[in-house]
């Protein structure tokens, strides 16, 4: 090998074992250390529906009485300070099915109703007085302001609802599908 070659390969090795070495000489080792954690915390919102299946029941057979049922839930809700809010809505996604018995979207009499009143812990108002349910839109169960916060476990709520007692309807059970929303801003 040529004088020109050993010096070519001995400075290449050289700056190999200068490449390896600088990253551990730029650290600094000692007896403790400290690093920053950083958390972003911004409004959430979920809920838990206690009730799976929410029968609705009349008193007696004389047509006294509506069919009337509770169903419960549990929210957990955080709001931004300055002008945040939340709201809890109720929707039936899902009519009552078979075809001969009541219906919320096409009742087969003028005046039946599906209706509900609330009752919702702080933070949360519930609705005010009785609210009809809606196939089309959610209506309003509970709301929320600024810098609300649930208990970690969570904050309780319930829908106390009311059907129409009509003679049109067929026997039989009938099922419809209602779905809860809840958001935070």
């Amino acid at each position: 090998m040529t004088i020109r070659k050993l010096l070519f390969v001995l400075l290449l090795a050289g700056a190999v074992v200068a490449l390896c070495q600088s990253p551990a000489r730029a650290q600094t080792f000692a007896a403790s250390g400290t690093t920053t954690l950083s958390v972003t915390v911004g409004p959430e919102a979920s809920i838990s529906i206690n009730t799976s299946t929410s029968t609705l029941a009349t008193t007696g057979n004389l047509f006294n009485n509506d069919f009337t049922g509770t169903t419960n839930f549990t929210y957990k809700m955080r709001t931004s300070k300055a002008s945040g809010t939340g709201t809890v809505g109720v929707q039936v996604t899902s009519d009552f099915s078979p075809g001969s018995g009541p219906s919320v979207a096409s009742p087969p009499s003028t005046g039946d109703t599906l209706s509900y009143t609330c009752t919702v812990t702080a933070p949360g108002t519930g609705c005010s007085g009785s609210q009809a349910a809606s196939t089309s839109t959610a209506t309003p169960v509970a709301t929320f302001g600024a810098d609300a916060h649930s208990a970690k476990a969570g904050n309780t709520g319930a829908l106390s609802w009311d059907l129409t007692n009509d003679p049109k309807y067929g026997t039989g059970t009938y099922t419809a599908t209602v779905t809860f929303t809840i958001s935070a801003t």
